[in-house]
């Protein structure tokens, strides 16, 4: 959603969802937000897993699911809940293996991977990785939460 004041324009929303949304402790998130399907285990160990490396560097972690997200990043429900996404303290958007590198430079033991992304071709071919990951993430625990299948 976009106002007009004078010349100027404004994204207020984005501007609520960085200086307004606050975690379920009211901690608010400096550099931006990490977002991720709440409904996926793999998602969730991750998460858990990164929270300790991102929040001392300013990143809220918050899933796909709550309504303000939602409301806030305005997508389709299928491509909300298709990858990670990560909105910066400036009102950027990335999302999946793009969110990832994004990230990958803020830690600075991940920067290879943030330089590896630099290389010609190499952005595409980690996007495809993301997405292969990304549509299977359900299953990666070896039970396929959508099938019901054992994996082997």
């Amino acid at each position: 959603m976009r106002r007009e004041a004078g010349n100027r324009l404004f994204l207020a929303p984005m501007i609520s969802l960085i200086s307004e949304m606050t975690d379920s402790k009211g901690r608010k998130a400096r550099s931006g937000w990490i977002f991720f399907d709440g409904d996926c285990s793999f998602c969730m160990s991750v998460a858990r897993r990164l929270r300790p490396v991102l929040e001392p560097r300013g990143f809220g972690i918050a899933t796909l699911q709550d309504p303000r997200v939602r409301e806030q990043l305005s997508l389709p429900e299928k491509e909300l809940l298709a990858e990670l996404r990560l909105l910066t303290h400036d009102g950027r958007q990335f999302g999946g293996a793009d969110a990832i590198v994004y990230l990958a430079r803020q830690v600075w033991w991940a920067w290879p991977l943030w330089a590896l992304a630099q290389v010609p071709g190499m952005r595409g071919a980690l996007r495809f990785a993301y997405r292969w990951i990304a549509v299977r993430r359900h299953c990666l625990s070896g039970v396929c939460v959508h099938t019901g299948a054992r994996l082997s």
